[in-house]
């Protein structure tokens, strides 16, 4: 039953892309977001029942694709993610009916999302080589197209496609070369066939494996140095494929990290998780800074799933780390730790993108320095914002406390190690994730804060209402899932526990006490996310009742942020560029921002100044400093290039004699 539901969804999904093809333009939003939902609800019912069952969906046929056929085969650690996809999905469907772009209703448009949520569905499913590659360029190349829907209105969105094509590519030859390796040596594409024989593999083949697989799937998941498509891309496209693109797209680069390197090559020396720590830590770090600073809306978000997937990948490599040096408990916490906020990052950062594409429809901008005052023209979209915003900053009793504190948990509990590996990750780790998580509170705070209370700085501000009902039921369902699965984790926990076991085949005793408690088994301290839910709303609840009893006195009513003045005005008001300027001060090194004061003055007198503005540009670094040089001598040797083919036909010849010889020396 479970692998005719997967079929099912794969074959709604092409159904809903050919509706989306030739369905007239007034009914082509509704037949395709609905088609795609019910795809998107086959595959749910799929992952659940795997999940529940823990029995694995199997699909195969030798008709459909060159050298093996369409493998599937969807174990719980894959119906994991594909129960994530499927939910963001749904939510980003409902969505769209309500979503207003023409270059989203055109067409192609319409064909080419049903085939990119119909491929997130897929991949995890993927049990060979040739499969998978499949269905991951699928993924990759629909959502290029969907970047690139909104290109003849606005140059930025070529110039971000372009630059998510060179390393959507780059990532997809590093994944090649690495699955390729790895089949050649277990002479087989089954990915059962590959762990089996991985054993035997030599060390350097599995170790050349495994950074690929690093470099290919860290590009996809936006891990730094990797990660330069995605602030980039994420922005230029519409709301609901940002959505995707963030809120499930990026897990699939933490899928494969994991099912490479634990799945198929069943864990690796210290220095593989080291190296990963490295990585996420760094992605962490950089991403938080830059989300802290960013005026731009979207951009913020982009930067925080950069943090967040730097945050996984970091309780990624904490969990090898701990299974290669004789931790197996802890190295399951870790990894229960990392695909718990996988989950998590979905339902805030889905809910978060499709509320700032509400806001962007309706005011006309993503700039915080244009918004204000969106909360009381925008009440819904404003309050879930406020709850994305809450549970992203990990504050109780939303998701994002339970997954970083146990975490911390993780981390914490493998010290003091005489382990000189352990004894100086672990420590590293638990300050990235305290100064993050610090960074990330300032950068919602200055997102809300600027972007929905106080007054309107412009005119887009003052004309902003609330949007259709569509969307934000959309953004709401994601939105309850933060506040469910933050009070109780006990409902996704075994599931996640359950996944994490299966793709890393461990046997040891259950590490955590479930239920209502949340905490290692064994070790003093648990969290109780229900209780302390309860705790927090009747102190509340408490402190509104004393207050109105003591009250005696009318309560004078000012603007929010006033300072109690009676004349409060909107250039009286902090701005998002003001807000983030000390810690671009104390960063000037890493963040290197550019400044330009703009003064214009009266016509009457040059000496009298009408209007200053000033703006700060922030440039990523890697890009400036890394990525700009290497397109420069890419430039070069193309022009090189260039001069080489000149119409003779001997220097052709001579070029394929050339090239003859040296495929003859090889093989031979």
């Amino acid at each position: 039953m479970t692998a005719d539901l997967l079929i099912a969804a794969a074959l709604v999904g092409l159904l809903a892309a050919a509706a989306g093809a030739v369905a007239p333009e007034r009914l082509r939003a509704e037949v395709v977001s609905v088609l795609t939902v019910v795809a998107s609800g086959c595959g749910l019912a799929v992952a659940l029942g795997v999940l529940r069952s823990g029995r694995a969906a199997v699909v195969h046929t030798g008709r459909l694709l060159p050298l093996g056929g369409l493998s599937l085969r969807l174990d719980r650690f894959g119906a994991l993610f594909v129960a994530v996809s499927a939910v963001v999905a749904i939510s980003a469907m409902i969505f769209r009916l309500g979503y207003e772009s023409h270059a989203l209703s055109s067409r192609t448009a319409s064909c080419v999302l049903p085939l990119f949520v119909t491929a997130l569905i897929l991949v995890p499913a993927a049990a060979s080589v040739t499969t998978f590659l499949f269905v991951w360029e699928l993924m990759a190349i629909t959502s290029l197209l969907l970047v690139l829907v909104d290109h003849r209105r606005r140059s930025e969105v070529a110039v971000a496609a372009q630059w998510y094509a060179v390393m959507t590519q780059f990532g997809a030859a590093a994944l090649l070369v690495a699955l390729v390796l790895l089949a050649t040596h277990a002479d087989s594409q089954s990915f059962i066939a590959i762990a089996a024989r991985s054993a035997g593999v030599p060390a350097w083949v599995r170790s050349t494996a495994f950074a690929l697989a690093v470099v290919g799937f860290g590009s996809k998941a936006g891990m730094v140095p990797l990660h330069v498509w995605l602030p980039r891309a994420h922005p230029e496209a519409p709301g609901p494929v940002s959505a995707l693109m963030s809120a499930a797209m990026v897990n699939l680069g933490i899928y494969g990290i994991i099912r490479v390197g634990d799945g198929l090559l069943g864990g690796g020396p210290a220095w593989w998780w080291l190296l990963l720590m490295g990585l996420g830590a760094l992605s962490a770090l950089f991403g938080a800074l830059h989300a802290a600073t960013s005026t731009d809306l979207k951009r913020l978000l982009a930067y925080s799933t950069t943090d967040n997937m730097g945050l996984v990948l970091l309780g990624i490599g904490a969990s090898g780390l701990f299974a290669s040096t004789g931790h197996p408990s802890l190295a399951l916490v870790a990894l229960v730790a990392a695909l718990l906020h996988v989950v998590f990052h979905a339902v805030f950062k889905g809910s978060l993108f499709l509320s700032a594409g509400s806001i962007q429809q309706a005011s006309g901008t993503r700039d915080l320095d244009r918004l204000g005052g969106l909360l009381q023209r925008m009440p819904v979209t404003g309050s879930l914002f406020l709850v994305g915003s809450a549970a992203i900053a990990a504050l109780p009793p939303l998701c994002g406390f339970v997954s970083e504190w146990l975490l911390l948990q993780a981390l914490l509990h493998g010290l003091p190690s005489s382990d000189l590996s352990l004894a100086i990750a672990l420590p590293v780790g638990v300050a990235v994730l305290a100064l993050t998580g610090g960074l990330t509170a300032l950068t919602f705070v200055k997102a809300a804060g600027i972007g929905l209370l106080g007054q309107p700085r412009r005119a887009q501000a003052v004309e902003t209402r609330e949007v259709r009902r569509s969307m934000w039921v959309g953004a709401g369902i994601l939105a309850t899932l933060c506040l469910v699965f933050g009070v109780a984790p006990f409902l996704i926990l075994p599931a996640v526990l359950d996944a994490a076991r299966t793709v890393t085949a461990s046997h040891v005793l259950d590490p955590l006490v479930r239920g209502w408690h949340v905490g290692l088994a064994g070790a003093p301290g648990a969290l109780a996310p229900g209780l302390l839910g309860l705790g927090l709303l009747a102190s509340v609840v408490l402190t509104a009742g004393i207050r109105r009893a003591l009250q005696r006195a009318a309560v004078r009513r000012t603007e929010a942020w006033g300072c109690g003045r009676e004349l409060q005005t909107a250039r009286m008001q902090y701005t998002a560029t003001s807000f983030g300027e000390p810690l671009t001060r104390v960063f000037d090194d890493v963040l290197s921002p550019a400044h330009d004061l703009d003064v214009s003055h009266v016509a009457e007198s040059r000496y009298y100044v009408e209007a200053a503005t000033f703006h700060t540009s922030l440039e990523d670094a890697f890009e400036r400093h890394g990525y700009r040089h290497a397109a420069s001598a890419l430039g070069w040797w193309g022009r090189l290039a260039r001069r080489v083919p000149n119409g003779s036909v001997h220097r052709y010849l001579a070029f394929g004699l050339v090239a003859l010889v040296v495929v003859l020396v090889v093989l031979g």
